[in-house]
């Protein structure tokens, strides 16, 4: 007995001990580095660096320009994946990439996007003579490069792996075959890069480079390959170094707003849960520690999507404590010691943890490897949440509720009991609840056609300069501004001659320089015209200059982004399905998730908000909170469809009893989320506001579908398969 309590007094103070020197990491950092305020953070809330190239071809075609850009934002990814690359003019293309104040520094990282070029002995020698020839391959024919080690010989060899377009496969199969024991020269901005040997005929367009003698080499090449595989050559013509998107007050009130927020939530817990919320509190901190630690290991970017991931992160690591001492309430309650109890809430809560959490980081994974920009930023800081909360409920939660029980906090007092509650017919009131659900849905659909007719929208939705593209003005003043100066001063001036609101233009100081860069969406002739007057009248204006720009967030991106939602989707279903040994579950899951992302789209179309990288971030964050959800009913319907008969009780009693049981998680859950996103609402500055909005929205309708929807989905889905299965028996009996 004393040595059990000797190791539980180890335990928490291993735990306080490990604690404070993560604190102390995330204040001072370790050996110069590690401080959270030397987390990277994006252009929306730190600005970075700005690079403008220009095509050397001229006239280039829409289909060139935008395969160069798309190409551009992927490798962009590689080195930061909250960069943006859009489309300046006609020939011109913008990249911006965060976290980073030394442009020559980016430059020299990304290299200039040149010409890429394999040549067959014959046109290599013209080539060297500088006469005219054909090329076997380009840039535009490579759609994969990256090192690799084949470890199939005696010995690990380095490797760079090639992968070609159709046409660029016939090509290089006719090379290749008539060129074997000779070298393909690869040319990258006029200079020999590599001259392997051909060793057989290569037919299906995927190629190794072998005996490249380290991963380094191997690696460097395969960049290289990656760089130069444009379909435009590239030249740059400026780069600057820009502020923050958001505005200087946006990161102060957004962790004003998140302490704030923490107490709150700290608070509810305590009150609710008595003791155990203590230990979860305690949990919930060791969460955030890890968290900035984390941030800065794996060199993440946060940018405002990020933070959404974050937040959806600390509301699963709260949900999974409170999933926990529900369970042990209902144990004490049943009658079981406290130490029994504790015992048996943390194995009956596994199961909901971990499959709310795995659904979860399965739609994360996919968003991560298949799509680009904000959308991939967002999936990375969400992985990592998840991660790190299921470590804090599961590992620390438990270690530090089980030392404290051996210590002697075993009152059932100190936990607390469930309060019979009445079981309510949700199935019954489903029907009710399934017209409300469709008359928001249909509301948001109507406004669609509607919003086209606005003037002063002119589309389904009101799409931001991110998917719609826009005007950019670089003005040079007679003196320098702050931000916050700016925001003041100029914008009222502009946002009244253009006629748009304030939040629909976007200023960013260019350092060392008298410079702002102005955003705006789409300007008529006459808009132009009227906003440069209003600037030189009321400023003293140097230099003036305006172009039209792309949007960042591309077709292809948008493609990227909608292909790997419906792959997660699929995939959180069948796994679901597998789970539960029911694909009805999977499939009600899913339709609970699309009525709740329908109804922020509703807020979207009816409210007017600014849809842009923002809404992308919503979107994602109420797929992930809202599968979570789900999963902890179903969970509970599969726990008492083994302990209660569905002969004698009813399916009906089954699905109400298991919506009853987890109705306080529920309601907790979402409180806690809420109060996170409330705070950020009422302190946030005006460009995080609407996205608070959309995603308190977001978390009211995941709260009402789990406990409305997803239940009753499954029983009349379960129901009407028996009735199919019965009518089939009935029929084959008659036969």
């Amino acid at each position: 007995m004393k040595n059990q309590k000797a190791k539980s007094v180890l335990i928490i103070l291993v735990f306080l001990l490990l604690t404070a020197g993560c604190v102390y990491v995330d204040v001072f950092g370790l050996m110069g580095s590690g401080k959270a305020e030397d987390i990277n953070l994006g252009l929306d809330l730190a600005g970075g660096v700005s690079i403008t190239y220009e095509v050397v071809a001229e006239n280039p075609t829409k289909e060139d320009m935008d395969d160069t850009i798309y190409r551009l934002q992927r490798r962009v990814d590689t080195y930061n994946t909250e960069g943006h690359v859009y489309r300046q003019g006609d020939d011109r293309i913008g990249i911006e990439i965060p976290g980073v104040t030394n442009a020559n520094e980016i430059l020299e990282e990304l290299g200039k996007p040149g010409a890429l070029e394999f040549l067959d002995p014959e046109n290599y020698a013209l080539f060297q003579a500088g006469e005219e020839y054909e090329t076997v391959l380009t840039g535009a024919d490579i759609t994969l490069s990256q090192a690799a080690i084949d470890t199939s010989g005696t010995t690990n060899d380095y490797v760079v792996q090639l992968e070609m377009t159709s046409e660029g496969a016939k090509r290089f199969a006719d090379a290749t075959a008539s060129h074997i024991g000779e070298s393909i020269y690869i040319i990258y901005n006029g200079e020999v890069v590599s001259y392997p040997t051909v060793q057989t005929a290569i037919t299906d367009g995927a190629c190794v480079i072998n005996n490249m003698g380290d991963y380094e080499t191997a690696n460097n090449l395969a960049s290289t390959i990656r760089i130069g595989a444009l379909p435009l050559e590239l030249r740059e013509l400026q780069s600057n170094v820009v502020g923050a998107q958001l505005g200087e007050d946006a990161i102060e009130t957004s962790l004003l707003a998140g302490l704030i927020g923490l107490i709150i939530v700290a608070l509810i817990m305590l009150v609710v849960y008595r003791f155990p919320g203590l230990v979860s509190v305690m949990a919930l901190i060791a969460y955030i520690v890890l968290m900035l630690l984390c941030l800065n290991l794996f060199d993440v970017t946060l940018t405002l999507p990020g933070i959404a991931g974050i937040i959806l992160s600390i509301g699963m690591a709260v949900d999974a404590n409170v999933i926990i001492f529900t369970r042990i309430k209902e144990e004490i309650t049943a009658g079981k010691s406290v130490r029994l109890a504790v015992k048996g809430g943390f194995q009956k809560a596994m199961s909901a943890i971990l499959d709310g959490n795995i659904t979860t980081l399965i739609a994360a994974a996919v968003l991560w490897f298949m799509a680009s920009g904000s959308v991939r930023g967002f999936a990375q800081t969400l992985a990592l949440g998840i991660i790190l909360s299921m470590f804090t409920a599961l590992v620390i939660t438990r270690l530090l509720l089980n030392a404290f029980v051996e210590l002697g906090a075993t009152d059932p007092k100190l936990y607390g009991r469930i309060k019979e509650r009445k079981s309510h017919d949700y199935v019954k009131n489903s029907k009710v609840c399934f017209i409300i659900s469709a008359v928001i849905i249909l509301t948001g659909i109507v406004f669609l056609p509607i919003n086209k007719t606005n003037d002063n929208i002119g589309h389904i939705l009101n799409f931001s300069m991110e998917f719609m593209g826009g005007t950019s003005m670089t003005v040079e003043f007679d003196q320098s501004y702050t931000l916050a100066e700016a925001e003041d001063t100029i914008l009222p001036v502009l946002s009244d001659a253009l006629g748009i609101s304030d939040g629909e233009i976007q200023l960013q100081i260019v350092q060392d320089s008298n410079s702002i860069i102005i955003k705006t969406p789409q300007l008529s002739l006459e808009q132009r015209q009227a906003g440069e007057s209003a600037l030189r009248d009321h400023f003293t204006v140097l230099d003036f200059s305006m172009e039209n720009i792309s949007s960042t967030v591309s077709s292809e991106m948008q493609r990227d982004a909608i292909i790997s939602v419906i792959i997660a989707t699929i995939l959180m279903l069948i796994y679901i399905a597998f789970r539960f040994r029911d694909v009805r579950f999977g499939a009600s899951a899913v339709l609970a998730l699309l009525h709740d992302v329908l109804v922020v789209f509703t807020l979207y179309a009816v409210a007017h908000l600014s849809v842009g990288n923002t809404f992308i971030a919503c979107m994602l964050t109420i797929v992930g909170y809202s599968i979570n959800a789900t999963i902890i009913i179903f969970d509970r319907i599969r726990e008492n469809l083994r302990v209660m008969s569905e002969k004698k009780d009813g399916l009906k009693a089954i699905v109400n009893t298991s919506i009853s049981q987890t109705f306080t998680r529920s309601i907790y859950t979402n409180l806690t989320t809420f109060v996170m996103v409330l705070i950020l609402y009422i302190l946030g500055v005006s460009s995080i506001k609407e996205f608070a909005l959309a995603l308190m929205v977001g978390v009211l309708g995941g709260t009402y579908s789990s406990i409305c929807i997803t239940g009753p989905l499954w029983y009349y889905m379960r129901k009407k398969t028996k009735s199919e299965k019965l009518q089939q028996a009935e029929k084959t009996t008659t036969n």
